[in-house]
């Protein structure tokens, strides 16, 4: 297939472009190596898929509009997995313009690129954090998720209502992924893995938010990939069951879905950061802090309906996931 696959110097997203390519299809990645976070390491990311043949970047922003229109006319995509996004929770406290520009505008502009050169499928990443402040575990998609606790998670909750709405209008096929926690070697520099695994190579305290009394459902990133190749290649349907009077909030009577992505096990904080020691045969420092606004005390995947779409749902232990996450940490970092 011809697949466009946007923010492919990202932590996901180079993944899925590497295992599109691997598999054959012709893959046209798109990213603007916004400098949120190293631009190195994702130089570096580009680096390995462009040594794949049938791998091509395009360096654009889907804030422009222009840009995306001529490049979704000249290359007529299969199918459309959109995984960039300005992220974090925090920092959308600090700069709530470069989420509106980058998770509403640049998707609102891939959404009219969908429907004037239709694929077969869009996938796109949604989150963990459109379940907000529901205490409720573990989170399905069945739940509403009408409480936002962080501008982040509103622009997730808001990509999804606007895919509804072409799903609806035009009959676009659209997924929508909400992923838990997804970590793995060549992770994001600034979650937990990183931050943590470098500030215990180095001596350096690492911050224990809320003092630990938090969970966390941690995915490892070829399970993230692999759900998302899998729903993918499954292009979405209207539900025939689908009641408009007792609505469901995870289907539609368009073709349009959201599933959770995530390993459905809820982690103690305190055990995640045991066996990160673990895995890199060092012990932390633990800075005990209070928790942060936006941030949330618990999150669990549900993933009933991501198995039986697909058959597929994650389940590599956090132990095995952290193992290989390590190796591949002091390799790229140069830690001994």
């Amino acid at each position: 297939m011809k697949v466009v696959v946007t923010g492919a110097a990202g932590f996901i997203g180079m993944h899925c472009a590497e295992r599109l390519a691997a598999r054959g299809d012709a893959v046209t990645g798109i990213d603007n190596l916004s400098p949120y976070y190293s631009v190195e390491l994702k130089q570096a990311r580009l680096e390995r898929l462009g040594a794949l043949p049938g791998f091509r970047l395009e360096r654009l922003d889907l804030t422009d509009g222009g840009a995306l229109e001529r490049l979704f006319a000249s290359s007529a995509p299969d199918v459309v997995l959109h995984l960039a996004a300005q992220p974090g929770v925090r920092y959308s406290l600090e700069n709530p313009a470069s989420y509106i520009a980058a998770n509403l505008v640049g998707f609102a502009n891939l959404l009219e690129c969908c429907r004037r050169h239709p694929p077969k499928h869009l996938v796109y990443a949604s989150s963990s954090s459109v379940y907000g402040g529901n205490t409720k575990l573990p989170w399905a998609e069945s739940d509403n998720v009408d409480h936002p606790v962080s501008l982040y998670a509103a622009t997730k909750k808001s990509n999804e209502l606007m895919a509804h709405v072409y799903s609806h209008l035009f009959g676009l096929p659209v997924t929508g992924l909400r992923f838990f926690t997804v970590y793995g070697p060549w992770g994001r520099p600034d979650m937990s893995p990183v931050l943590f695994a470098r500030a215990i190579m180095e001596g350096q305290p690492i911050d224990v938010f809320n003092h630990g009394d938090m969970q966390r459902d941690f995915t490892y990133i070829d399970d993230a990939v692999e759900g998302t190749l899998r729903v993918l290649d499954e292009p979405a349907v209207p539900d025939a069951g689908f009641a408009a009077s007792a609505p469901d909030p995870a289907t539609s009577w368009a073709p349009w879905r959201v599933y959770n992505i995530g390993n459905h096990r809820a982690v103690a904080l305190l055990d995640y950061i045991a066996a990160l020691e673990q895995a890199l045969g060092k012990t932390a420092l633990k800075r005990m802090q209070p928790m942060q606004p936006g941030d949330v005390q618990a999150t669990y995947a549900e993933t009933a309906r991501l198995a039986a779409a697909v058959g597929f749902s994650p389940a590599t232990p956090l132990e095995e996931g952290l193992a290989k996450f390590a190796r591949w940490f002091k390799s790229y970092y140069g830690y001994a």
